[in-house]
Order: C-alpha cells, then sequence, then structure tokens
C-alpha cells in the first residue's frame, strides 16, 4: 500500500478551475476564489507569490508553486507594490461554476517573449483523507520541476487550447500529475516539515505497522499483531511508534478510522451503520461513541451539517 497515493487518490482537479492568462508589466493577479489549493505554473517569465500575511516567494519558468488557502493571495510583478499596477481578481467557485478564461492565449508563439504565462488550477478539497497530509503544508511553497516532474511541463503547453476530442480530461489529469509530483518533491526537501507519520512510513519498526492498518483499517489490529508486523516486541513498536507519530498505534488507528468515516458519512446512500462496519466496528453505538469523542459531534449531525453547506465539518471557509 503506497500511502501517499491513498491520501492524495480523491484530489481531482475538473476544467472548470483553471484558468491561463497572459501579463505584461505592470500586472497583479489577486486570488480571492477560496479554493483549498492553488496550482501556479508559470508557462513563461517569472512573477512573485504573495500569500496573505506572508513573506513573497519568486516563482520563474521552470518552477511550481503550491499555494494553501483558503486565503487570498497575489501573484505580481512587483511584490512591493512600487509600480502601481491595477489589481485584477481571479475568482471563481471551484465546485460550481467554470473557470474564467483569464486573458486570450492565442499561442505560446515567439510574439510573447517577454511577457508572463501563468496557468493556475484550483483544487477544492473536501475529503478528510488528503487533508491528513495537505495540513501539512506551509501557506505557499515553491518547487522546481526536477525528475518525473520537468517532461510534464511540455504536455501540459501542448494541450492548452487544443481541438482534440478529449483534451480538456487530459489537460485535467496532467495537471493532477503535476500537482502530486509537486507535493513528492516538496515532501522530500530539506525545508519540509512533514508530518511525523510521513517519515515513519520508512521506519523498519514503525513502517510495517502503519502500512497494515492502511490497508485494512476495519481489521482489529491490537499492538502485538502490528509488532508481529514488524517482527519486534509491543514495548518496542508502541516506544517507536510514539516517538515518530506522536501517538501510540491504538491511538493512531482510532484517529485514521475516524478520517475515513468522516469521507463516509458524505455518502448518503450509507447508513451510520454501514459506515461503522467499514472502519471496524461492530456496532454504531460504539462508533458513533468514538466519532463523537474525536470529532465534537455525533455521526448524524456531522452528515447533516456537510449535506446542508456542501463542506467538510470543521473546514475553514473560503474567503468571500
Amino acid at each position: 500500500m503506497d500511502v501517499f497515493d491513498e491520501l492524495l487518490r480523491g484530489v481531482r482537479g475538473k476544467g472548470a478551475v483553471f484558468g491561463r492568462s497572459v501579463l505584461w508589466s505592470p500586472w497583479s493577479l489577486r486570488f480571492t476564489d477560496g479554493a483549498y489549493l492553488t496550482l501556479c505554473l508559470p508557462m513563461r517569465g517569472a512573477g512573485w507569490i504573495v500569500p496573505e500575511g506572508g513573506e513573497p516567494l519568486r516563482l520563474a519558468f521552470g518552477e511550481a508553486a503550491i499555494v494553501r488557502g483558503p486565503a487570498p493571495f497575489t501573484f505580481t510583478d512587483d511584490p512591493a507594490g512600487g509600480t502601481g499596477a491595477e489589481v485584477r481578481e481571479v475568482r471563481w467557485d471551484a465546485r460550481t461554476a467554470p473557470a474564467p478564461e483569464l486573458a486570450a492565449v492565442p499561442d505560446l508563439g515567439p510574439e510573447l517573449d517577454g511577457t508572463t504565462v501563468l496557468l493556475a488550477a484550483a483544487y477544492d478539497v473536501q475529503a478528510q483523507v488528503p487533508q491528513q497530509l495537505l495540513r501539512a503544508l506551509p501557506p505557499a511553497l515553491v518547487v522546481p520541476d526536477e525528475d518525473d516532474c520537468a517532461p510534464l511541463r511540455d504536455y501540459v503547453v501542448a494541450q492548452i487550447g487544443g481541438a482534440r476530442p478529449g483534451h480538456q480530461i487530459v489537460l485535467d489529469r496532467l495537471l493532477d500529475w503535476m500537482l502530486v509530483c509537486t507535493l513528492r518533491d516538496w515532501f522530500d526537501r530539506p525545508e519540509a516539515e512533514p508530518p511525523g507519520w510521513y517519515g515513519a512510513l520508512g521506519d523498519e519498526v514503525a513502517g510495517p505497522a502503519l502500512r497494515a492498518m492502511h490497508e485494512d483499517p476495519a481489521h482489529p489490529w491490537t499492538t502485538a499483531e502490528l509488532a508481529a508486523r514488524a517482527g519486534v516486541s509491543r514495548t518496542t513498536l508502541a516506544k517507536r511508534f510514539t516517538e515518530l507519530v506522536g501517538d501510540g498505534p491504538v491511538a493512531y488507528l482510532t484517529e485514521w478510522r475516524m478520517t475515513l468515516a468522516a469521507d463516509l458519512l458524505t455518502r448518503p446512500e450509507l447508513t451510520v451503520a454501514a459506515v461503522a462496519r467499514r472502519v471496524g466496528y461492530a456496532d454504531a453505538f460504539g462508533f458513533s461513541a468514538a466519532f463523537k469523542r474525536l470529532r465534537g459531534e455525533s455521526p448524524s449531525a456531522y452528515r447533516q451539517e456537510a449535506a446542508a453547506t456542501g463542506r467538510a465539518p470543521g473546514r475553514a471557509t473560503p474567503a468571500g
């Protein structure tokens, strides 16, 4: 089981949430759509990512930026604001509305030399499972296109403005791939601060236990059984697991089950009892007690709130 793959499997872009812009200095774009994540790829030129209340980060061709919402951010050629550029607002609803064509892009030929061309993809991440990883991101990050990510840029450019059948779904998936590549490269960088369990996956003691719980979360795992998977004693596993992850194996398993349950509860065809069985509880009562203890509300209340708002309870509400 590739836990990284599992956590990001539900992060998918749609053609409705992509936009591109051709920019001539002075320029300033302010993104106010409140997306959970925004992927920014300069197709030409460079600029500065300025997160709300944060330090500017330079972003150039050959790099990718990910900005974590829902706070607004700005992409500009002058982070100090000395050029007096008019600020153009970029806003679209990642759930319902098509993305604006930020500016017409006839092509990316030589006539656009000296301009900045930006492609942005917004991701309104509703599911709780990928948020387990994405919450560890800084407000904004910039990563060079390296290794597996580098060839993707050419493919993305080739799909912009294409007319072949299915070109939009190809662009969608290429950008999803670019997002995952960028995240993977970021978490491998020394300045990244991934959650404890991420680093523990490669540990010879904690890693086998973590993978076992993710492969079959409904199994009635005990510390002794997980220790057997790692080939160590219960005491050794408990000590090492807690050092790396921050919780013991049983506490981690309970939290992971409730994260899975939160996403399952948004599916109206599943009863609370059915959700309970899928995450390892024999009856709805025991599951409901555990869910309320960790999430602060009953499964039924969580489901009702998610249905009423269209958003996962406990998530920050997008700006505006």
